[in-house]
């Protein structure tokens, strides 16, 4: 019998990577997507893509997608949120959550952590992974995907908004992970092998946001990607 799972959807090319890789897995069988909104904007936690977009990518790819809603992206919401959510599919025999994390070892034992509260398992099939080789096979297989956001401390706007290939991740300073996992930079996927068909978008206005870390502002920069009409 397959273990049934959930994919922890954040529209970017790492859960897209991740939901690909376990799509080709005969042990697993993907029930939907998840994806955490705030509820003040009806746009990604982090990323900042549109409610809309994020509905466009589930039905390319023909999963359901369960949206969790949360209150001034607080983390304490966020947490009973997911729980509530979690339950829901454990009823319906889920018990595993997919992830995209690369090597993030905190991250990772803050998500084990959450789920082990509630009897349930969490799966990270791009652990460990290098992530040139990742971004470049990803890249390779016929992935598209936009850079949707960039951390203004390490990188400059002029890779926001663009495609990321081979020229795009060659032009980043040596400092930065090719993937972004240190928060460099978010990305929102448009085509490529687990899509039924290519998303149709358009770049709109770009927004700065800063975020107070201890001493350190935070700067990010977002571009909002739209369907295009």
């Amino acid at each position: 019998m397959k273990i049934k799972v959930a994919m922890m959807w954040s529209g970017g090319k790492d859960s897209a990577f991740a939901l690909h890789r376990v799509l080709q897995d005969k042990k697993y069988e993907v029930c939907c997507l998840l994806s955490t909104f705030s509820k003040e904007t009806n746009r990604l936690l982090m990323h900042g893509v549109a409610e809309e977009i994020i509905d466009e990518q589930a039905k390319s790819i023909g999963l359901p997608l369960i949206k969790v809603f949360v209150e001034n992206s607080q983390v304490e919401g966020y947490e009973k949120a997911m729980e509530i959510e979690l339950h829901k599919l454990q009823k319906l025999g889920i018990n595993t959550m997919v992830f995209g994390d690369l090597f993030l070892e905190d991250l990772r034992q803050y998500r084990e952590k959450n789920l082990e509260k509630i009897g349930a398992k969490a799966y990270f099939p791009l652990w460990g992974m290098d992530t040139k080789s990742l971004i470049n096979e990803f890249i390779a297989i016929g992935f598209k995907t936009i850079c949707c956001c960039v951390n203004l401390n390490v990188l400059s706007e002029e890779f926001l908004g663009k495609i990321i290939d081979n020229n795009w991740v060659s032009s980043l300073p040596k400092e930065v992970d090719p993937c972004g996992e240190n928060g460099e930079y978010h990305s929102c996927c448009i085509d490529g092998p687990i899509f039924k068909s290519a998303l149709s978008v358009e770049n709109k206005e770009v927004v700065i946001k800063a975020y107070p870390l201890n001493e350190i502002e935070l700067k990010y920069s977002f571009v909002d990607i739209q369907l295009h009409n």
